[in-house]
């Protein structure tokens, strides 16, 4: 996919490969193309460079469809190879994911940042399945703090 990056593991990305590359506050995901590039979506008015706040993305219903380098996706960051649902949902074929990521570039497509966001994108190009593991773990989070404050109400309010 690309040369000459900020890849931890040395291993080159392949296409159809997912890439995810930590930000400060969340993840973004791309999916690995061909030559250098990856295809990935971000909201109308950001950048898809390594400023890209997720804050900005709550506010945004649609993302656009993009095809750029990895290089200038990730920016100053680091990235990763994760085919994250390998182990539960076998990836497609190669040629059907990149036909489809490519058909999709200048595309506007929905997007909520909890259940249309980046990792739904490529988990669903790659695996037919759209997923993101950043929302479980946001809502199991939440699940949690929420019955904990049942908990602390109901053990005042009986007291």
């Amino acid at each position: 996919c690309c040369q000459g990056n900020t890849n931890s593991l040395a291993v080159e990305p392949k296409p159809g490969d997912l890439i995810e590359i930590p930000r400060p506050s969340y993840q973004h995901w791309a999916i690995c193309s061909e030559e250098g590039n990856v295809i990935h979506i971000v909201p109308p008015s950001e950048n898809a460079d390594a400023g890209v706040s997720s804050v900005k993305s709550v506010l945004h219903n649609k993302a656009i469809v993009k095809k750029e380098k990895l290089l200038d996706v990730v920016g100053t960051d680091d990235y990763r190879i994760h085919n994250v649902l390998d182990k539960q949902h076998a990836p497609l074929p190669i040629s059907h994911i990149l036909q489809k990521a490519e058909s999709l570039v200048g595309m506007v497509v929905p997007y909520n940042v909890l259940t249309d966001n980046c990792e739904h994108f490529v988990t669903g190009l790659r695996n037919g399945v759209q997923q993101s593991h950043k929302v479980y773990t946001l809502l199991g989070f939440i699940s949690i703090v929420v019955f904990l404050l049942a908990v602390f109400y109901l053990a005042f309010t009986i007291a």
